[in-house]
């Protein structure tokens, strides 16, 4: 099941996907939510809905201070979702039932994962350990990974993609090699690190090379590997409870790309590598709002703002959405059924993410696709607000041009 989402700071898109998922893992048995989100942040997410802990869940969520935009997942409706996770775990009646786990799937995380690596390899392999940090040292003096990707692409640096790949198979040989007791989910999590590591040092390598689809489908691509080993690993660990998987997106992710505007640009993207491996068995929901308010930023790093939305563009999806009058709907998208026969012609769409410039937003957040092809459904809200951060400087930016919304 993908749930997307047309922009990272909008309320209710994450109380629909929490209230969707919660049905899907009562009602249906599902038991694996990822997010389009860093491998260590979330693991750290998923080691305490699984376990006893008391403490309050929102201290297992320190790990995604570590990156920008802290606020797509540390904000109070997923916490919460998150809470209600462990609450469903610890309620299980029996030691053999399989637990939901929480996993990211993203690879921007290349020092944590490096460091999640060697802090596995000191304690359960300590001679590895020794050659992995021999391995990893060649990205020493870049304090961010941008920095290192830079370094390579003007050849002031080797490329350490000899070491990272050396070591992801190391890592294999050494799991492969232990039989008792068998490979657990802490060696799964320590493997995943370091396919984190081999992925992301190739996407920062490549970051600086003219064309973006290389990098797009790179980060794509990694995502639906994981969701592959998660699959294999824990359907191996549970051949009679199968993996069922909710997958946490922006539209962008897992909308079809081949019905969008970037298939031309050479474009994949999860959507469509998912229909492609799992035939018949992935259901896409996208979502759409026409304006409200945003959780976002004026640019990288910048700190987040509630932002007003402008209203869709007239010949938009959106703007289509909110013609028909209703606050809310859910429009299925069967195919051969009247809503995905009226909605085949190619039209604009919205997609705003960590930064949100309504100022430029026909060249900035707008892109062509068939929705009907993209997505098995659609939920819209004509009318959102944007999500609570849970750590939110208190002046609210006033970005609102004096010919909002008529100017261009």
């Amino acid at each position: 099941m993908l749930l997307g989402e047309a922009t990272h700071g909008t309320h209710e898109f994450y109380k629909a996907r929490a209230e969707i998922s919660q049905r899907l893992i009562k009602e249906k048995g599902f038991n694996t939510v990822c997010l389009e989100a860093d491998w260590p942040a979330a693991y750290g997410v998923n080691t305490a809905i699984k376990g006893d802990d008391v403490h309050p869940i929102v201290e297992s969520f320190e790990g995604f201070k570590a990156r920008f935009p802290e606020w797509m997942w540390r904000n109070t409706d997923f916490v919460t979702f998150a809470g209600w996770l462990r609450e469903w775990n610890q309620e299980l009646r029996s030691a053999d039932q399989r637990k939901v786990s929480l996993y990211g799937l993203d690879l921007y995380s290349l020092h944590e994962s490096m460091r999640a690596v060697l802090k596995y390899l000191r304690e359960k392999f300590p001679e590895a350990a020794e050659r992995c940090a021999k391995r990893y040292a060649c990205f020493a003096g870049f304090e961010d990974s941008q920095s290192y990707g830079f370094a390579v692409s003007l050849g002031s640096h080797a490329s350490c993609k000899a070491g990272v790949v050396q070591q992801l198979v190391d890592m294999n040989r050494l799991l492969a090699q232990r039989i008792k007791p068998p490979p657990d989910e802490v060696d799964f999590a320590a493997r995943q690190n370091a396919r984190v590591v081999k992925n992301a040092e190739e996407y920062y390598r490549e970051m600086f090379n003219e064309s973006r689809d290389v990098t797009w489908n790179l980060r794509d691509s990694h995502m639906v590997d994981t969701i592959g080993e998660i699959v294999k690993f824990f359907d191996n660990m549970y051949p009679a409870q199968p993996s069922k998987c909710i997958i946490w997106e922006h539209n962008s992710h897992l909308g079809d790309a081949r019905w969008t505007a970037s298939s031309r640009r050479g474009e994949h993207n999860v959507g469509q590598l998912m229909r492609e491996r799992f035939p018949g068995q992935v259901y896409s929901v996208g979502f759409s709002t026409h304006t409200g308010t945003v959780a976002a930023a004026s640019e990288w790093d910048g700190p987040v703002r509630h932002k007003h939305v402008r209203p869709s563009m007239p010949g938009s999806v959106e703007n289509l959405f909110h013609a028909t009058g209703l606050p809310r709907f859910l429009l299925p998208l069967d195919e051969g059924s009247a809503s995905e026969l009226a909605l085949r012609k190619e039209k604009q769409e919205r997609a705003i993410g960590v930064i949100y410039r309504p100022d430029t937003e026909r060249m900035s957040h707008y892109f062509s696709a068939i929705v009907s092809r993209q997505f098995n459904a659609m939920i819209h809200y004509d009318v959102t607000r944007a999500v609570e951060p849970l750590d939110m400087a208190p002046i609210k930016e006033k970005d609102l041009p004096e010919t909002f919304p008529f100017g261009v």
